[in-house]
């Protein structure tokens, strides 16, 4: 259930001048734990790639701002419960002295976790999520949310095809990610002179999906969004395929879609497919050399779960060594004063709510015919400013912001 390993160290303190430095850190240690799924529906997008992605950017901060530092890491599978996650999550911190806690890529989970982190003055990493991490239950003294959030997954493709008298029609996993994308789909449609007709609900995870796609395709929307991920959101794909949804006047939407997700159906049938995501390995040199170097390792291109992990472990590190304090809220407080730079995001800032604010993306799926190689998969529609994806800090309304 657990994979450990420890960062290679030097004996020399380099960048760390002086013991009493290194003393603030607790126990001479930065320890993180990565809590994810090694077996579900989101295995393909977090898992072994963020383990993966974890030791990749320990590795690039001990050969940088880093050197000197102990870093170590351990990792469990969350089973997509939040019960065995938090039972993980407090052992880890009461009996191994974990420092920070990264992924968590399940919705409830990441409601469930953060007063624990609180409790024990933890840093969690989060790389996407619900919205709700940055509004009503924001902890921006210990948590940040960096890659992407259930509103912005819904702002990108909802501004770029809602238009006066648009009909939109969800078809939604039914717990908590699938509710807030419910929620901020039915707001922006409407703030844009659409109309929100309904959704109809599934099992998480689903096993078949025909009622439901029959159902939004009788719905008369011009727009009919998958508002769910991972093995659901591939199912609903190929489903709506077969039922030639998004072949005609009706438009498939998937929120949460990955390259991933991409591969497992195939450019003939995913083809057309519109979607937003905050990283894709083919945008510029810089995130092809990132992927390069993950796709050695790990036999796929990174998601954007992965590329959010490895950026925002990375930045956490870069603050730990600037601090020289692995406390929870000096690190944090670091991390806003420190520039956001490296090879996964763009014009990036972290806000006072804990949300990371990066250039958003529009892409739609290439047809078999335009894509030139493995993994050519998307076409840039538009990129979005960070301030303009996101929602904006006053519409969060975090209550630990002071009006």
């Amino acid at each position: 259930m657990r994979i450990k390993f420890v960062a290679a160290t030097v004996a020399l303190a380099l960048g760390w001048p002086g013991l009493a430095a290194r003393a603030e850190v607790s126990d001479g240690v930065v320890k993180i734990g990565v809590l994810t799924d090694m077996s579900g529906v989101y295995s393909d997008i977090t898992g072994k790639g963020s383990v993966l992605a974890t030791r990749m950017a320990i590795d690039d901060c001990l050969a940088a701002e880093c050197a000197g530092m102990t870093i170590e890491t351990v990792s469990a599978d969350h089973q997509n419960k939040a019960d065995i996650a938090s039972v993980i999550a407090r052992e880890w911190i009461d009996q191994q002295k974990v420092d920070v806690l990264a992924d968590m890529s399940n919705a409830s989970l990441q409601l469930a976790l953060p007063p624990l982190l609180k409790e024990k003055n933890r840093v969690g990493l989060f790389p996407g999520g619900t919205a709700r991490l940055t509004g009503d239950a924001c902890q921006p003294d210990h948590i940040v949310q960096w890659m992407w959030d259930t509103y912005v997954q819904v702002s990108g493709v909802a501004n770029a095809l809602t238009k006066p008298g648009s009909k939109w029609y969800l078809v939604t996993a039914n717990y908590a990610l699938g509710h807030q994308l419910e929620a901020d789909t039915k707001t922006l449609v409407t703030a844009k002179g659409g109309s929100y007709l309904g959704s109809v609900r599934h099992a998480f995870p689903a096993t078949e999906l025909s009622s439901q796609l029959l159902t939004a395709q009788g719905s008369g929307a011009d727009i009919i969004a998958l508002a769910n991920a991972g093995g659901d959101t591939i199912a609903g794909i190929k489903t709506a395929r077969d039922f030639g949804v998004g072949q005609g006047a009706q438009k498939l939407v998937a929120f949460f879609m990955t390259v991933m997700d991409v591969k497992s159906v195939g450019l003939q049938g995913a083809q057309g497919t519109v979607l937003t995501e905050g990283f894709y390995w083919n945008l510029d040199e810089r995130t092809r050399a990132f992927s390069e170097r993950f796709k050695a390792k790990n036999g796929t291109v990174p998601s954007a779960i992965h590329a959010g992990i490895y950026s925002a472990v990375r930045h956490y590190l870069k603050a730990v060594a600037a601090a020289k304090s692995d406390d929870a809220k000096t690190v944090i407080a670091r991390m806003r004063e420190i520039p956001i730079q490296d090879d996964v995001v763009r014009n990036a800032k972290l806000r006072e709510d804990g949300r990371m604010v990066h250039d958003f993306y529009v892409f739609q799926v290439k047809k078999p015919e335009e894509s030139k190689g493995d993994w050519d998969f998307y076409n840039l529609v538009a990129t979005i400013p960070g301030d303009q994806a996101f929602r904006s800090l006053a519409d969060g309304a975090c209550p630990a912001i002071k009006k």
